[in-house]
This record gives C-alpha cells, sequence and structure tokens, in this order.
C-alpha cells in the first residue's frame, strides 16, 4: 500500500511530497522546495527515524519553489532528478517573489533526466505514469500511480483552483486542454495530491471547480458552442 507523507514547506506552502510502498525502504520525493536548514532537518529527521532513502526525486515542473532543496539532496543521497526538459529554461528565470524573498538568490544548478508524456518510471516502490500537461510551465507534468489511484497534480490542478498562467511560459487555453484532455477522464475516486493546499478527487473538481464547470458541455445534437440557435423563428 502506498504510504503518503505531505510537508508543507517554504513562504508559498509548496507540498513536498514523500512516497514509499508500507513494505519498503526505499521513497520518491516529489518537488522539494526545501527553503532553509530547518526544512530540510525536518525531512532528513523523517527519513533516518523511517530508515527511508530516495531513489529519485520527481519534478512537476520547474519554480523555485518546487526544486529548491534539489541540489542538496542529490549531494546528500545521489539519486537521480527527473523533469521535463522543456522546463529548464523556467529553472533559471528571474522571480521577483523569490528576489523579495532572498535578495539575490539563485536556484543551485542540478543535472535531471528527461521526462516524456506516457512514460513510466519506478520510484519509492510504486509506478508512477508520466502525464504532460503543459500551461502552468511548458514543461508541467503529473504523476499518476495506477495500481493506488493516486495523481501528483503540481501547480496543474488544485482544490477548487488551477494554477496560475501569468509568468513565463503560461497558457491558460494550454492549461485547460491539458486538465481536459488528460485528467478528467480518470477515475472520479482518483485521489489529487496538488502542489499546494489540500488533497481532492477528480469527481470533486470535476463537479465544483469552477475553472472547470463551464467546460463541461453536453453531448447532444443541439450543443454549439456558440450559442443556440432557435432556426425558424
Amino acid at each position: 500500500m502506498l504510504q503518503i507523507k505531505i510537508f508543507p514547506v517554504n513562504p508559498i506552502t509548496t507540498n513536498c511530497v514523500l512516497l514509499r510502498e508500507d513494505t519498503g525502504k526505499a521513497c520518491a520525493i516529489v518537488d522539494p522546495g526545501l527553503f532553509d536548514a530547518r526544512e530540510e532537518s525536518m525531512l532528513l529527521s523523517f527519513l533516518k527515524e523511517n530508515g527511508l532513502t530516495p531513489d529519485a526525486i520527481l519534478l512537476t515542473h520547474g519554480h523555485f519553489d518546487h526544486c529548491w532543496g534539489v541540489a542538496s539532496l542529490v549531494r546528500r543521497y545521489g539519486c537521480p532528478v527527473y523533469m521535463d526538459p522543456a522546463d529548464e529554461p523556467i529553472l533559471h528565470m528571474k522571480s521577483t517573489l523569490l528576489e523579495r524573498l532572498m535578495p539575490g538568490a539563485e536556484v543551485e544548478p542540478f543535472d535531471f533526466l528527461p521526462l516524456s508524456d506516457g512514460m513510466t518510471l519506478q520510484a519509492g516502490g510504486a509506478s508512477w505514469q508520466v502525464i504532460s500537461t503543459p500551461g502552468h510551465t511548458p514543461g508541467g507534468v503529473c504523476f499518476y500511480c495506477q495500481d493506488s489511484n493516486v495523481l501528483l497534480s503540481g501547480d496543474t490542478l488544485f482544490a477548487g483552483s488551477i494554477g496560475r498562467t501569468d509568468l513565463m511560459g503560461g497558457d491558460y487555453d494550454a492549461l485547460i486542454k491539458s486538465i481536459m484532455d488528460k485528467l478528467m477522464g480518470l477515475p472520479g475516486d482518483t485521489d489529487v495530491i496538488p502542489g499546494h493546499g489540500h488533497p481532492t478527487t477528480i469527481a470533486r473538481e470535476a463537479s465544483t471547480n469552477p475553472f472547470l464547470i463551464p467546460f463541461n458541455e453536453p453531448e447532444t445534437d443541439w450543443w454549439n458552442q456558440d450559442g443556440i440557435g432557435l432556426e425558424g423563428i
């Protein structure tokens, strides 16, 4: 059974997620945006207390609040990092928010292995399907474990909201298409662990998310996305 531990980290409360099968000692870390020594110590203490060793770091995208702690963890554990290469420019972009939080700071460089849509990763004792969901960033991805019915949605889909698209590389239309084409077809009872905020489910977002409801168009002959025409009147 998949065990999930969420560590809200950094001033933006990013969900750093630790994943492991309950019988194993290998784990995967998703979006380790660890901002200071206290946050890193919190994660390292949990790993040590439970005898866990990371075998992979999975990045849903390249924004600094999701990957700030990557380089430090790689130095300690030597585990591979996975990210969509389309987000490499995002790692190096200037962020006014980061500048306010830590003037002059930049994300420490790290090597990564490329992700692509549909590929499968073995990490933390589980099998994860990579779902490409551009829109929040060009290389945004989600990770889906069919066996445990869990989706790690990063900043693509939140409880009651979606990722912002006003930053470099953002594209609102692409994000909506990603969500509707790639995520809404998953089983309704799929547990969704977003990059920020509380967990949710696919069914809950399909029925209540205000960004998605207008796109749930009825599949009937009389429907027309430009409006209903009253012919003959």
